[in-house]
């Protein structure tokens, strides 16, 4: 007969799979006729815009731009000027290369921008990308977690409680953010813009009924020409907050929110003469990760005492630990630079991939950070100095997870200028992601074969045996025909764990 299970099924999201990709693109661009012709090349800057990404049958497609930024020295004339393009790109994976997965997770990264003139009027632009792609794909845990079964069939069963962290949402949004800023007091007001940086960083994320809410700020900093020619810099920061809807969210479930820029505006105030006020327009697209813990009972194996009993098993793969962490490392470096420098106008911080090391549970993370920064020297020429920073980051973590981590300077750096060089001081803080995967083994059907019961015709009804190494004491009241509450009574134990495994143990049969 077969046996009735009792089943809980659970909705989730799992990886579908990951691939990294890259590729070039190159570019010509012409020098509009409103702007001088090029002298030097001081800088080029590089920020990736996604406008779309599509999944078809397992194919994924990434589309969006680069918007260049191409600082110079404009022939015949002092200070700076600003020529700004856009690179569009396509990147696509191979056929089916993310089977059965019905959302796509992408993030595109300039891994080297490189700008020469070809004459004073046309500059080459060469790129080359890197885009990680994540798949993701719908599926349903079903688990058996107990049997129904009359005393008369003598069924023992075993069951365990596992914990569980399940991906049950994800949600995004595109979003248009409009602020001002404010120029640092103090300085000139601005006639022009020649660049900006945006960072953004998500510093609280919950859920209010249907609603996920989230808080950040947006990390601005402007370059800019003076009504005297001056070049100055200003940064300040833009708090913001968003909602999502999250249908079927509890509220004890937990958000990761990340946001990826997908354009920018800053305009000169029209209605502020001084030019000391910036009219900001920010476009973003938000991505929500929403996870739940979960109490988990597992029916993991049956026998009968009484009867012959067939069943069928099948694999279970849980998220069992996940832990999302961020850990701080505060850099300090000087930059030799081989002149005095007058001022320094702007500063970037680049960090790379993060490299995950381990020995046992210490884990060492490891990036490079690339510092860049424009500044003047004592004649007024903006140069730039450049150079890759070793960052590392040491944390303990369970031996059997799995880490993954990336690096990001989201705050101002800091600088200073002195005899050997430009001084400067900066965070870099490691997002770090934890989680350990579980392998068990769940029943999924049983039948006992009523018409077979056991013959324990000639067998002892008493045995003495210890515990094996490798032996539980449900192993052993199987392999014995009993039951582990007989098997404590016999040996008058309490619990499991007070089994002696050095010991002989008295062992008594069931029978039919």
């Amino acid at each position: 007969m077969e046996l009735e299970l009792k089943k809980t099924s659970l909705d989730a999201y799992e990886t579908g799979g990951e691939l990294t990709l890259t590729q070039e693109e190159t570019a010509e661009t012409i020098v509009p006729d409103y702007l001088p012709d090029i002298a030097r090349i001081i800088e080029t800057e590089g920020r990736v815009f996604l406008h779309s990404r599509e999944l078809r049958d397992g194919k994924a497609e990434v589309s969006g731009t680069v918007r260049v930024t191409v600082l110079y020295t404009p022939e015949g004339e002092g200070g700076i000027r600003t020529l700004d393009f856009s690179i569009p790109f396509t990147v696509e994976s191979d056929s089916r290369a993310l089977p059965g997965c019905q959302y796509l997770g992408a993030q595109t990264q300039t891994e080297f921008l490189e700008t020469r003139t070809l004459n004073p009027r046309k500059i080459f632009t060469h790129c080359k990308l890197v885009t990680v792609l994540t798949g993701y794909q719908k599926s349903t845990l079903c688990v058996c977690t107990d049997a129904d079964a009359e005393p008369a069939l003598c069924v023992e069963k075993r069951q365990e409680h596992q914990h569980a962290v399940l991906l049950t949402h994800i949600a995004e949004k595109d979003f248009t953010y409009s602020g001002e800023m404010n120029l640092s007091p103090g300085r000139d007001g601005a006639v022009e813009l020649l660049g900006n940086r945006v960072s953004a960083v998500v510093s609280e994320a919950k859920i209010v009924g249907s609603k996920l809410i989230f808080k950040g700020v947006f990390h601005i900093t402007v370059l800019y020409r003076t009504g005297s020619s001056l070049c100055c810099s200003s940064s300040a920061e833009l708090p913001f907050s968003q909602i999502m809807e999250v249908e079927g969210a509890a509220e004890d479930h937990t958000a990761d929110v990340q946001i990826q820029l997908t354009g920018t505006d800053l305009q000169l105030d029209s209605d502020d003469d001084e030019g000391r006020q910036i009219a900001v327009t920010l476009y973003f697209h938000a991505t929500a990760l929403l996870r739940q813990q979960q109490e988990l009972t597992l029916l993991g194996d049956l026998y009968s005492t009484a009867y012959d009993m067939s069943y069928e098993a099948v694999p279970v793969s849980l998220t069992g630990f996940m832990e999302t962490m961020t850990r701080r490392q505060t850099v300090r470096e000087v930059l030799e630079i081989g002149v005095e420098a007058e001022s320094v106008l702007t500063v970037s911080v680049c960090c790379g991939g993060v490299q995950v090391n381990r020995e046992g549970e210490n884990v060492t993370l490891r990036t490079g950070a690339t510092v860049r920064v424009l500044y003047q020297d004592e004649g007024g020429t903006p140069l730039v100095a450049e150079r890759c920073l070793d960052v590392s980051c040491q944390v303990e973590l369970p031996e059997s997870c799995k880490v993954t981590a990336r690096a990001v300077c989201t705050e101002e750096v800091q600088t200073g200028i002195g005899d050997r060089g430009i001084e400067v001081r900066f965070p870099v803080d490691f997002c770090i992601e934890a989680a350990t995967r579980t392998k068990r083994v769940c029943i999924s059907s049983a039948r006992v074969d009523t018409d077979s019961p056991r013959d324990m015709t000639g067998k002892p009804s008493l045995v003495l045996r210890c515990l094996g190494k490798q032996e539980s004491a449900w192993d052993l009241a199987k392999a014995c025909n009993t039951t582990i509450r007989d098997l404590l009574a016999a040996n008058q134990l309490e619990s499991e764990e007070a089994i002696p495994r050095e010991k002989l143990l008295l062992i008594p049969r069931k029978r039919a």
